[in-house]
C-alpha cells in the first residue's frame, strides 16, 4: 500500500486565481504596452519636429487651408508636447515604467545579495562552462585556495558547509542589476520633469473652464482676470515687448488659437536697447540693458541681455529674443488722390488707431510698425542682385466702415527705377499676398507735390472744361469752315469724357469704352485715336499744372517726370484709397522683445538623463559573473572538485577568463 502510494504520481498544486489587481499590473508593467508607447511618443517627436510648434494659428491657417487646418488642430498637431493625447500617453509610459520597477525591482535586489550556495551539482553541470576533477588535496585545502584566487580576481566569497560537501560561491558585478533598475528609474524621472515643464497644467485649466483664452488683440490692462495667470504656475515660457525707458511684470504666452496672461514675481525695465548692424544695414547684433526687481526680496539686477546671453534671475532665464517698435512717433503729409492737392499734417505713433475722414468716406488708420531698415535684393549695374538699404518704412492699414482694410507699406526715401526717382507704396489686401508697389514719380523740385498737383487737375471739372474746350476748338480750326457750335460742343464733351474714364480707370476704362461703343472690325482704328486723344488731353492738364506753378518754358525734366506720372495715374484708381500718405519725418522708439522661461523640471530632466546614463554604462559594460567551488571529500582523503562558472555579458571575454582561473586553480592542485 505504502509501495503503492510511492508510484502514485503527485498532482501539481493548484495556481493561485488571477485578480484583477495582477492582471492590471501585468498588463501595465508589460513590455510590449512598453514598446507601442514609445513608438507612439517617437511618431509625434517626428510631427513635433517637422511641424513647427507654438505658433499663431493663423499662420497655420494661411499655410494649410481651412480644412487641413481644422484637422490638424483637432488632433493637436500644432502644440504635440501639451496635447492632451500626448500627455496622457505621457502618463500612462511614466505608469508603465514604473510598474516594471516594481515589480522586478525586488527580486533584483535579492539576486545582487544572493550567492545561491545551496546550488545543486546537477545544476551546476548544466552550465556551459565547468569542469570536474579529482585532487589528493583534502576540501579545506582546494576552498582556501579557491577562497585566494578568486579575491584576487575581485570577486565577493561566501562559503558553506552542507555536511557531505561544501559549497564555495563568488560574485562580481552584482549591480549589474542595479543598472536595469537605475535605467528605468531614470526614464521615469526624465518623463516627470519633462511634464513638470510643459503646460498641462493650463490645458487642465482651460479645460475646466478655470482660464479663459484670449483671442482679441487688445492692452494688457484691458485683459479680463479670466485670462491672466498667478505666480502659482511653476513652468512658462512666454515673450514680452518692452519699449526702452518702460517695465513690464507681465508675460504673454501663447495658447490655443489666443494667449494668457502670465503675472511674473519681478519687475523688468529696459533702460536702452541697442542694434549693431552690418554695412548692408542687416541686424548684426542687439542686446538690451536692463533692471530687474523683485519686490518680495528687494532683489534689484543690473544686467546686459545678448543673444545667446540670457540673464538668470532666481530660476528665470531671461533671453534676447528679438526687437521691433516700441511706439515711434511719426509725422505725415496725407494727401487726397480725388481732387485737393493741399496736404493735411498728421503726426501719429506706431500701434495708434485714429479716424479720417476723406473724401471717399470716413476710414479708420491703423499704423502697424516703423523700420529703420528694409534690406531687399535689388538688380544692380552689372544684372546680378545685391542687398540694397530702401530706407526707412511705415506699415499701416486703413479700414473702411464696414471693416474691411487694405495693408500699405510706404518709404520715406526715393528708389531709382530705370534711372527714375519714385517714392513707393505697397498695397495687399490679404496678408498672404505679396505687395503690390504703386510707383508715385519725384517731382523736378523733389517730393510728390506736382504729381498730387496732377491727381487734382485731372479731377477738375474746370481744368478738364478748359482742357477739352480748348482742344475741341484746335480741332475745329483743323477742320476748317464750316463747323458749328454743336459740333465743338459734340467734341467737347467726347474729349472730357475721355479724360474722365482715364480718371476713373485709367487706359483700361478708356479701352473698354471703345468695346462698348465701336464694332469690332473699327476697334483698333478707334483705340488708337481715343489714346491720341488722351495723351494729348493730358497733355494739356499738364501744362495748366505748370502754368499755376509759374512754369511757362517747360524744361525736358518735367517732361520726363510727365512721361513717369502718366502710368502712375493710369494705375491709380488700383491703389484701393482715397489718400496718400507721405512719410516726412520721424523719432524712432525701439522695443526689446525678450522670452522669459521658468523651467523647474530642468534640473530634474538632468538627473533623470544622469540616472539613464549611468544604468546604460552599467548594463552594458559591467558583466555579472558567478563562480561556484563544489568540493565532496572521498574515503581516501583526496576531494572531488565540481568548478562552474556563468556570466550574463561578454560570453566570449568569459570563456578566457574562466580558462584562466581554472587554469590557475587546477594547476597546483595534486592529482
Amino acid at each position: 500500500m505504502s509501495q503503492a502510494a510511492t508510484l502514485t504520481p503527485q498532482r501539481p498544486s493548484p495556481r493561485a486565481p488571477q485578480t484583477t489587481s495582477r492582471i492590471l499590473l501585468e498588463f501595465l508593467g508589460s513590455m510590449n504596452l512598453a514598446v507601442t508607447l514609445l513608438v507612439i511618443v517617437a511618431i509625434a517627436a517626428i510631427i513635433g519636429t517637422v511641424l513647427k510648434q507654438d505658433q499663431p494659428y493663423s499662420d497655420y491657417l494661411l499655410r494649410f487651408g481651412p480644412y487641413w487646418f481644422k484637422v490638424f488642430r483637432d488632433l493637436g498637431l500644432y502644440d504635440v508636447y501639451s496635447a492632451t493625447w500626448f500627455v496622457f500617453i505621457m502618463t500612462f509610459l511614466v505608469i508603465s515604467t514604473s510598474v516594471c520597477v516594481y515589480r522586478n525591482g525586488p527580486r533584483m535586489l535579492r539576486e545582487m545579495r544572493q550567492y545561491r550556495v545551496k546550488v545543486q551539482a546537477k545544476s551546476l553541470r548544466l552550465m556551459r562552462h565547468h569542469v570536474e576533477q579529482e585532487t589528493s588535496v583534502d576540501a579545506a585545502g582546494v576552498a582556501a585556495r579557491a577562497r585566494r584566487l578568486l579575491e584576487n580576481h575581485g570577486y565577493r566569497v561566501r562559503e558553506q558547509d552542507h555536511g557531505d560537501h561544501r559549497v564555495l560561491a563568488a560574485m562580481r558585478g552584482g549591480f549589474n542589476r542595479f543598472g536595469y533598475l537605475l535605467t528605468h528609474i531614470g526614464i521615469v524621472v526624465i518623463l516627470v520633469g519633462g511634464m513638470l515643464d510643459s503646460n498641462m497644467f493650463l490645458k487642465m485649466a482651460v479645460s475646466l473652464g478655470k482660464l479663459k483664452v484670449e483671442t482679441h488683440d487688445i492692452p494688457v490692462s484691458q485683459v479680463p482676470a479670466s485670462s491672466r495667470i498667478g505666480t502659482w504656475n511653476p513652468s512658462y515660457r512666454g515673450n514680452v515687448s518692452i519699449p526702452e525707458g518702460s517695465s513690464a511684470n507681465v508675460l504673454f504666452l501663447q495658447l490655443k488659437d489666443g494667449y494668457v496672461v502670465q503675472q511674473l514675481p519681478f519687475t523688468i525695465a529696459v533702460k536702452k536697447f541697442t542694434v549693431k548692424h552690418y554695412v548692408t544695414g542687416q541686424p548684426k547684433d542687439f542686446e538690451s540693458e536692463v533692471v530687474v526687481h523683485d519686490p518680495r526680496t528687494g532683489k534689484t539686477v543690473h544686467d546686459v541681455i545678448r543673444v545667446n546671453h540670457p540673464l538668470d534671475f532666481d530660476g528665470d532665464k531671461i533671453f534676447q529674443a528679438s526687437f521691433g517698435d516700441g511706439g515711434s512717433k511719426l509725422q505725415f503729409k496725407i494727401w487726397s488722390l480725388a481732387g485737393m492737392s493741399k496736404p493735411l499734417d498728421f503726426k501719429g505713433t506706431v500701434f495708434g488707431k485714429y479716424a479720417l475722414d476723406t473724401q471717399d468716406g470716413k476710414r479708420q488708420l491703423e499704423i502697424d510698425n516703423f523700420r529703420m531698415y528694409n534690406i531687399e535684393q535689388v538688380p544692380g549695374t552689372d544684372g546680378e542682385t545685391k542687398p540694397r538699404d530702401l530706407g526707412p518704412s511705415v506699415t499701416f492699414k486703413l479700414r473702411n466702415t464696414q471693416g474691411v482694410a487694405n495693408e500699405y507699406v510706404n518709404y520715406l526715401v526715393p528708389q531709382k527705377v530705370d534711372g527714375t526717382d519714385y517714392f513707393l507704396s505697397g498695397v495687399r489686401s490679404e496678408p498672404n499676398q505679396p505687395y503690390r508697389y504703386l510707383h508715385v514719380p519725384m517731382g523736378p523740385n523733389g517730393g510728390v507735390q506736382r504729381f498730387m498737383q496732377l491727381a487734382e487737375a485731372l479731377h477738375s471739372p474746370a481744368i478738364l472744361d478748359d482742357v477739352a474746350a480748348s482742344m475741341a476748338t484746335t480741332t475745329l480750326q483743323a477742320m476748317g469752315s464750316g463747323a458749328d457750335a454743336a459740333t465743338h460742343d459734340k467734341i467737347e464733351a467726347s474729349i472730357k469724357r475721355i479724360l474722365q474714364l482715364f480718371a476713373k480707370g485709367g487706359y483700361p476704362a478708356v479701352l473698354d469704352s471703345v468695346k462698348e461703343r465701336v464694332p469690332t472690325d473699327r476697334q483698333k482704328e478707334a483705340a488708337d485715336a481715343f489714346l491720341k486723344v488722351l495723351n494729348a488731353g493730358l497733355e494739356g492738364v499738364y501744362r495748366r499744372v505748370l502754368a499755376k506753378d509759374g512754369v511757362s518754358a517747360p524744361t525736358q525734366k518735367d517732361w520726363d517726370f510727365f512721361q513717369a506720372a502718366v502710368p502712375t495715374l493710369s494705375v491709380l484708381p488700383l491703389y484701393g484709397s482715397p489718400v496718400y500718405l507721405q512719410m516726412t519725418n520721424f523719432k524712432q522708439i525701439q522695443a526689446a522683445g525678450l522670452q522669459i522661461t521658468r523651467y523647474p523640471g530642468a534640473k530634474v530632466v538632468w538627473i533623470g538623463a544622469l540616472m539613464l546614463l549611468a544604468g546604460i554604462f552599467v548594463m552594458f559594460f559591467v558583466s555579472h559573473r558567478r563562480i561556484w567551488l563544489r568540493t565532496e571529500a572521498r574515503g581516501d582523503g583526496g576531494t572531488r572538485v565540481l568548478f562552474a562558472g556563468t556570466s550574463n555579458r561578454n560570453m566570449m571575454e568569459f570563456d578566457n577568463h574562466f580558462a584562466q582561473l581554472k587554469d590557475a586553480l587546477f594547476s597546483k592542485l595534486r592529482p
